[in-house]
This record gives structure tokens, C-alpha cells and sequence, in this order.
């Protein structure tokens, strides 16, 4: 929810700023956003471990990325992504499951 939330902010283009507000209230009707507690912030640490034990970069603006994986682990639930190569490094500890965008 984090990520969409700043999408209509992200963008100049008054067409694409409203596509993006419907994108999150259509998502904020359908989900209930998880909690980030003390149990995503010591998975934090293992998404963490297993990102930088593969070689890749583990902070900066990956960071929110791991912070969504973390919050998969902890509740131990799959992780649904458009884009699945933000999460290579944590295949060990969560079940990351590739979507296609909708079509139009």
C-alpha cells in the first residue's frame, strides 16, 4: 500500500496521477495492509542476510522492497510482484509469485 500510495504523487501527468488514486482505492477496498511489528522487523533481518549473501545491494532504495518481503515472511504468506527480480535473493525464505499487470 506504501508503494501506491505515493504513485499519484509520482507523476506530473494529471491523467496518469488519476489512473494511479484509482489503482489505490481500488486496492484499499480489496486488502487490509499488514502491520509492520516487531515480527516483520525481525524478518527483517533473514530477508536482509539472504539479499546480501547473494550478492546483491541490500540497502537504499531496495529497502522498501525488503521491507514488503519481510512482511510476506512474517506473516507467511506468498508475495505477489509485477516485478519479481526486485526480490531475487529471498526465493529460500518466501514464495514470490509473478503477475502480469491488468489490461485496459
Amino acid at each position: 500500500m506504501v508503494e501506491l500510495a505515493a504513485g499519484p504523487h509520482a507523476t506530473a501527468d494529471p491523467q496518469e496521477r488519476a489512473r494511479r488514486q484509482d489503482r489505490l482505492q481500488r486496492a484499499e477496498a480489496t486488502f487490509e495492509p499488514l502491520a509492520v511489528d516487531a515480527a516483520v522487523a525481525r524478518a527483517y533481518g533473514r530477508i536482509y542476510a539472504a539479499v546480501a549473501g547473494s550478492g546483491r545491494k541490500a540497502r537504499g532504495a531496495r529497502s522498501l522492497d525488503l521491507l514488503i518481503a519481510a512482511t510476506a515472511l512474517a506473516s507467511g504468506l506468498p508475495l505477489y510482484t509485477r516485478n519479481p527480480d526486485d526480490f531475487r535473493g529471498t526465493e529460500s525464505l518466501i514464495d514470490i509469485v509473478a503477475v502480469q499487470p491488468a489490461t485496459r
